[in-house]
């Protein structure tokens, strides 16, 4: 697809993408560990959501000293 409407995606773009979308992932794995009644299934999706936000915080520094 990108050679054929010559669209080139840099590597700051697919960093920003990628954070974009951790975070949208964070806040998902917050609100259903909310509204989930299965305790343990809460517990998991707060756990999930922990962690997502540790990979969240990673990409956002990669992306910060790119920006630089």
């Amino acid at each position: 697809m990108d050679s054929k409407y010559n669209i080139h995606y840099t590597t700051r773009d697919r960093l920003l993408r990628a954070w974009e979308e951790a975070m949208d992932l964070v806040r998902k794995l917050e609100i259903w560990s909310r509204e989930t009644e299965d305790k343990e299934v809460a517990k998991t999706f707060a756990a999930f959501a922990e962690d997502e936000a540790l990979v969240a915080a990673k990409l956002f520094e990669l992306l910060s000293e790119r920006d630089a």
